[in-house]
């Protein structure tokens, strides 16, 4: 998971553009600090049925579980709830001359994609997140590295 040495615990990172730009492979700099957007039907997590939890993939916040991931047919990875109220910070945009709420992570202000209120029950919302900006841990790969840590 670990694709930036970000990733960390702390509550929040704090980094320059320069830094970013430097830590960041270009895709994922481009979205997740520029605010842009990947191809749509492009991402390898859009599909994804594999159970786990994916995290930012700038500094390795806990954002979605698998189990709030559905298919809604717009070709991002949509997610009908983040995993906490403190993982995702909501922005008004108005970019574009369009009215939306902007979702970014609540540890880097990475953005991640929008929020929109067509989402399956029981929120009615759907998170459209940019896979570039998005690590997966399995649930399988997490227990195996909890036992191996618990072995001793």
């Amino acid at each position: 998971m670990e694709k930036t040495p970000v990733h960390s615990d702390s509550s929040f990172v704090n980094k320059t553009d320069d830094e970013w730009k430097k830590l960041l492979p270009a895709d994922v700099y481009h979205v997740a600090r520029q605010k842009g957007t990947e191809r749509p039907y492009t991402s390898q997590f859009e599909h994804s049925k594999e159970i786990g939890t994916y995290y930012c993939a700038v500094c390795g916040n806990a954002l979605f579980r698998s189990d709030t991931k559905f298919e809604s047919g717009c070709g991002w990875p949509s997610f009908y709830e983040p995993i906490s109220k403190t993982s995702i910070i909501y922005l008004k945009d108005n970019t574009f001359g369009m009215e939306r709420t902007e979702v970014e992570c609540g540890r880097c202000k990475s953005h991640l994609g929008h929020v929109f209120n067509d989402g399956p029950p029981p929120t009615g919302l759907r998170y459209c997140i940019n896979g570039v900006v998005l690590d997966f841990k399995s649930a399988q790969e997490a227990q195996k590295k909890y036992d191996e840590k618990n072995k001793q």
